[in-house]
């Protein structure tokens, strides 16, 4: 079983800013609900052009719960510069380390939050939902070559392992492990 910080416990237990926005600057959502994580997010901007609401609807485990619950805590009072910045490492450092094989739900976090600054930047033209660029490789988690590149650079990963862990890509079928291999051996 895996160990969990005391603060992903009390942020799992005791969820900031859970809920939604009505008429929100931002909107985003992020995962499938067929792989079992999803999660929106929504936010308001002050006067000031600091975050001054944001909340957040999931579905999904403990860490992905705790891990949007940090994340908004995170954003309340920061310009969207500033938020842009929050990577998933980050929210899990905040929370005092995730298990590697739950590093996914911080990615979620931090690719709804993307998806939300976007729906802003574009005045609502953009999907909620993450338009996703590249090809994709993991058909069952609907994960981009992309995606997975990102992932990799981002957090040093070095095995199929790893990737599933953070992206969920190749966690299932198994069909796409090769394009995966391929992919971290290209990125040596």
């Amino acid at each position: 079983m895996w160990e969990y910080t005391d603060i992903v416990k009390d942020h799992y237990m005791n969820p900031r800013n859970t809920g939604e926005i009505e008429n929100p600057d931002g909107f985003g959502e992020m995962g499938n609900l067929s792989c079992g994580d999803a999660m929106r997010l929504t936010f308001k901007l002050g006067e000031d052009g600091r975050v001054a609401d944001i909340k957040f609807k999931t579905f999904g485990c403990g860490s992905a719960i705790a891990s949007a619950s940090m994340l908004t805590t995170m954003c309340v009072g920061k310009t969207l510069e500033e938020i842009r910045q929050i990577t998933n490492k980050d929210i899990a450092d905040a929370l005092g380390g995730l298990p590697r094989e739950k590093m996914h739900c911080s990615v979620m976090g931090q690719e709804a939050l993307a998806a939300a600054i976007k729906f802003y930047e574009t005045g609502g033209q953009t999907p909620a939902q993450a338009v996703k660029e590249g090809t994709i490789v993991c058909v069952c988690f609907n994960v981009t070559d992309l995606e997975i590149e990102k992932a990799v650079k981002e957090n040093s990963l070095k095995s199929l392992e790893d990737v599933t862990n953070f992206t969920k890509a190749g966690g299932a079928c198994g069909k796409c492990h090769d394009k995966i291999n391929r992919i971290i051996a290209g990125l040596s």
